[in-house]
């Protein structure tokens, strides 16, 4: 599995989230809160999520 990284569209002064991604993964955590686990959503339904964002944000 590859490193966590902190996501491109994260604030440098806010809060921000963290992502690791496979190819067939990708897991998302609330840096201030690792404790508290991740989500995980596989490839296709992560592009879907942010494909849809794109078209409805």
């Amino acid at each position: 599995m590859n490193s966590w990284h902190k996501s491109s569209y994260s604030m440098r002064e806010q809060s921000c989230v963290e992502v690791n991604e496979t190819p067939q993964t990708v897991l998302i955590r609330d840096t201030q809160n690792r404790e508290r686990g991740h989500l995980t959503f596989s490839t296709t339904e992560w592009t879907s999520l942010v494909d849809s964002l794109k078209r409805h944000g």
